[in-house]
């Protein structure tokens, strides 16, 4: 049986450009020929995409690492280069997507909802898209840039109506077996739930998804026990269910249960204090006297739902009751969309002295470099200008860069002329 995965990380990469390539086609008084190069094709994305037919991230955590497809180069001939495809990944619903500093990036809560995490590189354009007023055969062509890298955050948090709590063995998988096709491991000894079950319950003209939760304990939202994973799945939950258990095998009373219960979710969310919620004790067919277990509630304005989920005693009630709530719910606060946060770009440069150098780094500047051969003049002074246009040069000058010095962007390393006049021809600055 399929483990059960709910938080993963996962590093990702989009595909390369192909690179554009430089021919020619050789004309009858035109020495040089026709530029002929054809550009590449894009990268291809990562893009997380919820699906409704998922319940686990466990392929991710089999597999950490994907690669979208990179495009292909370009060729002579005007042949382009076939674009790299997208790289879906699919995800359950409530999966939540963090950048490894924790920010939220995406909430996926509907099906085909998506967030593009790793863009895929830009294509390098062949010699025939490079002609310009002044250039009339351009020598040279643009290598394809890399696609970006990321790593995120998977955290799924399961989208239940009503979701069960309740200390171990309280019964709770008994009874979404119960009311259910779901089929939990049961059985009578601690944590035998140790994954998250889920279960479409029908009662009369309504319909809900009901969760069942691992066990809490005492100090659950600090660590103890199995529970605390789990935590994560009450969150989304409209209605909480607390099923309490009057049975020897639980050393608290069925108040201490309660209050333990309530206190551990207020730890793990204060938001979960206020959740509506609805109170049932459980195995009432093993309880002599009823009214004994259920004085406390009374007093503590608690109204507490008698049941018994092997018999089935009072269970009828109780979903009633759970639908009721929700119904109320969602009278009163309709449930949040999922969102996908749309980040703003880097900026295009930024630039430092290190040592001897000055580096400049960011995509629009190695977008400007990424030339297949800047030993050709013609493709440095095509360089030249591109970084003039976007304000390198007078960035440069700025910092204190002086006529000499050492100009450092990616893996190429050029002496720094201050630019004068080269900006403004703007077919020149493609």
């Amino acid at each position: 049986m399929a483990s059960f995965v709910d938080q993963v990380t996962i590093h990702v990469r989009g595909g390369s450009g192909g690179a554009g390539v430089a021919s020619f086609k050789r004309q009858k008084g035109k020495p040089r020929g026709k530029p002929t190069g054809g550009s590449g094709g894009a990268g291809g994305s990562v893009v997380i995409r919820a699906d409704s037919s998922l319940s686990t991230l466990l392929r991710y955590a089999r597999k950490p690492h994907w690669n979208a497809e990179s495009g292909t180069h370009g060729e002579g001939e005007l042949r382009h280069g076939r674009a790299g495809e997208d790289l879906i990944l699919s995800v359950p619903l409530g999966t939540l997507v963090r950048s490894m500093d924790g920010t939220l990036l995406a909430d996926l809560v509907e099906t085909g909802q998506s967030i593009t995490v790793a863009r895929g590189g830009r294509a390098g354009r062949g010699n025939a898209a490079l002609i310009a007023r002044r250039r009339k055969a351009p020598s040279f062509a643009e290598q394809g840039e890399f696609g970006e890298e990321i790593s995120v955050v998977l955290e799924m948090k399961l989208i239940a109506d009503a979701a069960l709590v309740g200390y171990p063995n309280a019964g709770k998988s008994t009874l979404i077996s119960r009311v259910s096709e779901a089929r939990p491991k049961i059985a009578e000894y601690p944590f035998t739930t140790l994954t998250p079950n889920l279960g479409v319950v029908a009662v009369g003209d309504h319909e809900f998804v009901l969760a069942d939760i691992p066990g809490l304990v005492e100090g659950a939202a600090d660590g103890k026990g199995l529970g605390h994973e789990f935590l994560r799945h009450v969150e989304r939950a409209r209605v909480l269910v607390i099923l309490l258990d009057p049975t020897p095998l639980q050393t608290d009373s069925p108040q201490q249960q309660y209050e333990v219960l309530v206190s551990e979710l207020a730890k793990h969310s204060p938001d979960l204090v206020a959740r509506r919620r609805v109170v049932a004790l459980n195995k009432i067919d093993t309880v002599d006297n009823l009214e004994a277990e259920q004085h406390w509630a009374e007093s503590a304005g608690v109204e507490v739902l008698p049941i018994s989920a092997v018999t089935g005693e009072g269970v009828s009630v109780l979903l009633y009751g759970i639908a009721d709530e929700i119904e109320q719910h969602l009278r009163e606060a309709p449930d949040r969309a999922g969102f996908v946060l749309h980040r703003p770009l880097p900026p295009s440069f930024s630039i430092e002295r290190k040592g001897s150098e000055w580096v400049v780094e960011g995509r629009a500047a190695e977008r400007a470099v990424n030339l297949d051969d800047l030993t050709v003049a013609e493709a440095a002074d095509f360089a030249a200008r591109r970084l003039a246009r976007i304000g390198v040069d007078a960035a440069l000058a700025q910092a204190g860069a002086v006529a000499g010095d050492d100009v450092r962007i990616g893996d190429i390393v050029f002496t720094y002329e201050p630019a004068e006049g080269r900006a403004g021809e703007g077919e020149e600055e493609q």
